[in-house]
């Protein structure tokens, strides 16, 4: 096997191969015998036919496109692994001859990962130490606020035959109209809100303050001009309302019979240790992501690489199924939002693009310093977190068919080591 490496810009390579006619015809003679197991040729039981009656069964053409597909995979595995090729994507492959008796000539284009200089990661990583458990306060404000809002989560509602006031739990239903003619989606049957809350139109829970069950009212509201539904903003709407239900709010006290509620609190006092606890480590952990990110994009700055383009359309492809799960987490249709914005695909990749190199470039980088400190994960650290991830995936048996495992193993490996690289930086 002749072999010729030409480096090409944008961190590819172009690999001329040809195979002598000894080679290529083992490849040719392996293809014909595979073929005539697919074959029925009288006479013969399937795969022992000589290979000159395949050939007429099934033609010269079949046999010399089935040894180059045979011949190119398994010679550019063999290729990679002898010349330390690091090759990244799907190559492009062009046959440039292909003969029975005759050499085997093939070019192949592949994107391969670029060579890094890198920054002095462990100074950079020293000029700026991330935060320590014991530098991060908790205010006895954010505890309070949290205390609130667990008394809040635990309110109930009873009905009470009296004015609505401010704080209580109603029911209504309402027309609501422009013009005499009712808007989009203008009706609706107990509607269930808590007046003061402010989740509906400015003014309309205010309207409510002074109704009774089965009392009705007609009052007026002009649309924010900023409302979602474009044709009402700035509008004068109509509503008629009517009181169905009244509830008054019953708010636990906070203490420690309210702490015991919860399950697993002695007192108020450790209901408060804990709430403390836990925002103490929520700080740490977000000030370790400001750090760990800061501290990458630092060293991404201060290296330098040529990035392959298909790392770049890679990521971006990551990014775009990641905004299309984030819309459709809101209730919104990836299409009829480029509507909205009036912008296409292309648009939205265009202003991702610095954001992607930026990602790829990331993703790189941790890989050098994880080859350059030696950190590996094992197979068995691997095998613990993917069953960990099984574990805690919703409804597994209805999804894991769709799941490719082999890549969910790879990511999986690839976070750990990532994760051991920012250690690493971290201890630095």
């Amino acid at each position: 096997m002749k072999t010729e490496i030409k480096n090409l810009p944008k961190s590819e390579v172009e690999i001329l191969v040809e195979l002598d006619p000894l080679e290529w015809g083992k490849f040719v003679d392996e293809a014909a015998r595979t073929l005539a197991r697919e074959v029925k040729i009288e006479g013969f039981r399937p795969g022992n036919a000589p290979k000159e009656m395949v050939e007429q069964k099934i033609g010269q053409g079949h046999i010399l496109e089935a040894a180059a597909d045979l011949a190119v995979r398994r010679t550019y595995i063999k290729i990679l692994e002898e010349k330390n090729i690091d090759a990244i994507g799907k190559p492009e492959v062009h046959v440039l001859k292909v003969a029975m008796g005759n050499p085997f000539e093939f070019k192949i284009k592949t994107a391969v990962l670029p060579p890094i200089k890198l920054a002095d990661y462990k100074k950079i990583a020293k000029a700026d130490k991330p935060k320590t458990k014991e530098q991060i306060k908790v205010e006895e404000k954010e505890i309070a606020d949290s205390l609130e809002w667990l008394k809040k989560s635990r309110t109930k509602y009873a009905t009470v035959v009296r004015p609505a006031q401010k704080g209580d739990r109603a029911e209504v239903d309402f027309i609501a109209k422009h013009n005499g003619q009712m808007i989009a989606n203008g009706e609706s049957k107990n509607h269930p809100l808590v007046i003061g809350e402010g989740k509906f139109v400015p003014g309309f829970e205010d309207q409510l303050v002074g109704l009774k069950e089965n009392e009705t009212k007609s009052f007026s509201l002009v649309f924010p001009e900023d409302f979602a539904q474009k044709d009402l903003a700035g509008k004068l709407i109509e509503f008629e309302v009517k009181m169905n239900l009244v509830q008054e709010p019953q708010t636990p006290e906070l203490n420690d019979e309210f702490a015991k509620s919860l399950g697993k609190f002695e007192s108020l006092e450790a209901l408060k240790n804990n709430i403390k606890e836990g925002m103490a480590i929520e700080k740490e952990n977000k000030e370790k992501e400001v750090w760990r990110a800061k501290v990458l994009q630092e060293i991404v700055k201060k290296s330098t690489m040529e990035m392959p383009e298909i790392l770049i359309q890679a990521e971006l492809a990551k990014m775009e199924q990641e905004f299309k799960e984030n819309l459709m987490q809101m209730g919104l249709e990836y299409e009829q939002y480029l509507k909205n914005i009036k912008k296409t695909e292309q648009d939205l990749k265009k202003d991702w693009l610095p954001k992607a190199v930026e990602r790829a470039q990331a993703g790189l980088i941790l890989r050098a310093i994880a080859d350059q400190e030696k950190v590996e994960v094992t197979g068995q650290e691997a095998e613990e977190e993917v069953n960990h991830i099984i574990k805690h995936y919703p409804d597994w048996d209805s999804v894991k068919e769709k799941i490719d495992m082999d890549q969910l193993a790879e990511y999986t490996k690839n976070r750990l080591k990532n994760e051991k690289v920012f250690e690493f930086l971290e201890k630095i």
